[in-house]
């Protein structure tokens, strides 16, 4: 089983701009990865991989420590470039960086971006050949495993909601790569609906 996990919340995601490698997890964000890692703690995990932008490795460090499961940092599993617009709150924005042609200075473009999560779920494949994983990413890259290379449950679509802060979604690991439980936030019930931008 793979689990594919957004990172928690961070300053970025609740004022809305687009987000620096190092933006950290939230307060809210801290507290939304350790009820995650609880939930995972039960159930069997052999490893995680994760994106090294620091929300994501906050988010995995907090998931290790539950479940005792080592950790990996993957480049590949990195949030898009948007380049010159990090940092740019998205109501500056004068165009719209998620337009299917549009390519940000001195980022990535959606050509780019996605070949780049295929090279991430040929990675991800290899290390879930070892038994259960969980990777930790950003929501982003996880629309782009959905379009790509899931099968979701049937009506489900992805863009509409975007994916969550801290969501669980469970893949089988084997061809067709079916999504058992997609974008699910049950153990932050009692702590809030959570916020956040797709980044």
């Amino acid at each position: 089983m793979i689990y594919l996990v957004r990172h928690g919340e961070t300053p970025g995601n609740a004022r809305r701009f687009l987000q620096f490698p190092e933006t950290p997890l939230s307060e809210r964000g801290v507290e939304q990865a350790r009820r995650l890692g609880e939930r995972l703690a039960h159930h069997e995990v052999t490893r995680i991989l994760s994106s090294d932008y620091a929300r994501a490795a906050a988010t995995a460090a907090c998931i290790a420590e539950a479940t005792g499961a080592p950790l990996e940092h993957e480049p590949l599993l990195r949030e898009r470039d948007f380049g010159a617009l990090r940092g740019t709150p998205y109501a500056e924005l004068r165009v719209d960086p998620f337009a299917p042609d549009y390519a940000p200075p001195d980022g990535e473009s959606w050509e780019a971006f996605h070949a780049r999560v295929d090279r991430a779920w040929e990675r991800v494949l290899e290390a879930a050949a070892a038994g259960p994983l969980v990777v930790v990413t950003h929501g982003l890259v996880g629309l782009s495993l959905a379009a790509h290379h899931l099968a979701l449950p049937e009506g489900e679509t992805p863009e509409r909601t975007g994916l969550r802060n801290t969501s669980l979604t469970s893949v089988e690991a084997t061809p067709p790569y079916r999504v058992t439980r997609f974008n699910c936030t049950a153990h932050l019930e009692d702590a809030g609906a959570p916020r956040g931008a797709p980044a």
